[in-house]
């Protein structure tokens, strides 16, 4: 859930506002973007060059089939014998089935080549989303929207761009051609006619819609934000006496968009009225210039309603170019996200994770805070996580223990101090490979609508059934898949909404587990448990941890502690106690205060208030 676009005073912060959008990025980064995206279709070329020959075997049909029934019925008017006409007659049924067999191959062969490509590109979208770590304008709405609206950008780009502009090229030779073989003179009218038609108004409606469908794509993306906000936020901006600000901004952003669409729609209206001004014209013009050369009236005739259909094929190539810049701002977004930087080392001095089970973490003097002249999250924290080690960060709601496991996994960047892996700063390592070494189940697991074995295999896509079954009984939810009918397909619903906290809660771990990253993080690993269920799933899971991997575990129960080589007592962000179990026990402080509490409450002897 995202909820942080609205500030809890009622100030709106959420998607960026209309000012906010960043500016459309240059030409060149454009031709960037659609090489990017077209070098993935490199393994389909060979079917989308077949698409492309079959649509343009479908527009030479259509125009064929215009030039020869107009020829048919203006030779027929004047009673000919019918042998006379048989071939044409037979020309016309063969080419009005020929244009639909053609077009319903081309459909085909086209959407299979996209359909597979776009697999790949979606699933490189969403590998780079879920690698990356920082950024907190990053939002659920947003990527949403790069995962399904950029991404269909993609399709559109080869299914109503280059193969439809390519085959009314290719057609428009051809046209020019034929006519030629009749008049050169029309030829030369007709050629004029297509060159206007097929490259100076695509030209035009270029540079009349460019500046606003540079603007849509980020508009959709910080809509579909507001739309998640809106819904799965609403009982926080409730809350916090915000609703009305989020719905005022969305609503702003919704209005912008309209408008947008509306200015693209009117000027998309003026330029195909040019374009109908323009076969008119040609067609005119190529009449004029096949009468001046002496052309028999028949062919007169064919050669109006031949470059009407040529004229109309070659309006096309407006179609795709709109289309094309319409798809600019989609593409530049998906294009950021398949650029993922190489994994060698970078002449700048990035780094690259050692593939390998131990690394040694520090913290030091770590210090995070979230807002401005507010207490710190983390006030000069120093931890050492050696190879192998394992240790336990515990104390008081809102101590900082969440806090510290964001700065390890480097979804949040210390104010003051540094993390190093290694001995090289957190920072330095590329996000997307920094969850090879440190990684696991961190607060608000999120859990895709998808089937158990899925939602797995994002910890490990190769796992193999004995690995997925090992990591889930480690976690203790073995039986219960065992038990469903579907066993690993049972589908867990939106957000684990068919499970129970629990069995979600035992999901998300097992998929941490078999992830088996070098540094184990293990944020409240046992939440939604009984206390005896707890204590047996976390030991069950600190023991199918391999050797030395290093495990930080966080946790509000005290409970199975003991076994740890270090337990870390953190309060208002400040480490205030650490030491083994037992020597915590005989300190005065809050750890053995709390143990004798939480121990007294699950005999019986009290209750706790939450």
């Amino acid at each position: 859930m995202t909820t942080g676009g609205v500030h809890p005073e009622g100030r709106d912060t959420g998607g960026p506002t209309p000012a906010e959008l960043p500016p459309p990025p240059a030409p060149a980064a454009h031709t960037g973007a659609e090489r990017a995206v077209l070098r993935l279709a490199r393994p389909y070329l060979g079917r989308l060059v077949g698409a492309g020959l079959l649509a343009a075997a479908t527009e030479f049909a259509g125009l064929a089939l215009m030039a020869t029934a107009t020829w048919l019925l203006m030779s027929a008017a004047g009673r000919p014998p019918l042998d006379r006409l048989t071939v044409a007659i037979v020309a016309v049924r063969a080419l009005a089935i020929s244009r639909g067999v053609f077009r319903y191959t081309e459909r085909l062969a086209g959407h299979d080549a996209v359909l597979r490509m776009i697999t790949d590109v979606r699933a490189r979208v969403f590998a780079t989303l879920a690698a990356r770590r920082g950024p907190a304008e990053q939002r659920s709405g947003d990527a949403l929207s790069r995962l399904v609206s950029d991404v269909e950008a993609v399709q559109d780009l080869l299914l109503r761009v280059l193969v439809p502009g390519a085959a009314a090229a290719l057609v428009s030779l051809l046209a020019v051609g034929g006519a030629a073989l009749v008049s050169p003179p029309a030829a030369g009218v007709l050629a004029v006619g297509l060159l206007v038609a097929g490259v100076a108004l695509p030209v035009l409606a270029t540079a009349l819609t460019r500046r606003a469908a540079d603007e849509v794509a980020p508009l959709r993306g910080a809509l579909a934000t507001d739309a998640v906000d809106l819904t799965h936020g609403a009982a926080d901006l409730a809350a916090f006496g915000a609703t009305g600000y989020a719905l005022r901004a969305a609503t702003d952003r919704a209005d912008r968009l309209a408008r947008l669409e509306r200015r693209l729609a009117r000027t998309g209206f003026a330029v195909d009225a040019a374009g109908v001004l323009v076969a008119g014209l040609t067609a005119a013009g190529v009449v004029l210039a096949a009468l001046r050369a002496g052309v028999d009236g028949v062919l007169v005739g064919v050669l109006a309603v031949g470059t009407l259909a040529a004229v109309e094929i070659a309006l096309a190539l407006v179609g795709a170019a709109r289309q094309r810049t319409q798809l600019r701002a989609d593409l530049d977004r998906v294009a950021t996200l398949l650029d993922t930087p190489p994994a060698p080392t970078a002449p700048d001095g990035g780094a690259t994770v050692a593939a390998r089970a131990g690394h040694d973490v520090r913290f030091d003097g770590v210090t995070v805070r979230y807002r401005e002249g507010a207490a710190p999250a983390l006030d000069g924290v120093d931890l050492d996580l050696p190879a192998g080690r394992r240790v336990a960060v515990v104390g008081p709601s809102g101590a900082g223990k969440s806090t510290l496991a964001a700065v390890l996994t480097g979804a949040v960047h210390p104010d003051a101090g540094r993390v190093t892996l290694d001995g090289v700063d957190l920072s330095a390592y590329p996000a997307e490979e920094l969850p090879r070494a440190i990684g696991g189940l961190l607060a608000e697991a999120y859990v895709f609508h998808a089937s158990v074995r899925d939602n797995l295999l994002l910890g490990r896509p190769a796992a193999g059934e004995e690995e997925l079954a090992a990591a889930t009984r480690a976690a203790g939810l073995l039986d219960w898949v065992r038990e469903q009918p579907d066993g690993w397909d049972t589908v867990v619903g939106e957000e684990g909404g068919q499970l129970s906290g629990g069995q979600r809660q035992r999901l998300a771990l097992a998929r941490a587990l078999l992830a088996a990253p070098a540094v184990l993080v293990l944020d409240e690993p046992t939440e939604g448990l009984d206390p005896a269920a707890a204590d047996a799933v976390l030991a069950s899971a600190l023991a199918a941890t391999p050797a030395g991997h290093t495990v930080l575990l966080i946790s509000h129960r005290l409970s199975g502690l003991d076994g740890l080589d270090e337990i870390v007592v953190l309060d208002a962000g400040r480490v205030v106690q650490r030491g083994r179990h037992a020597e915590l026990m005989v300190t005065p402080g809050w750890y053995r205060d709390q143990w004798l509490l939480q121990a007294a409450a699950e005999r019986g002897y009290l209750a706790l208030a939450p």
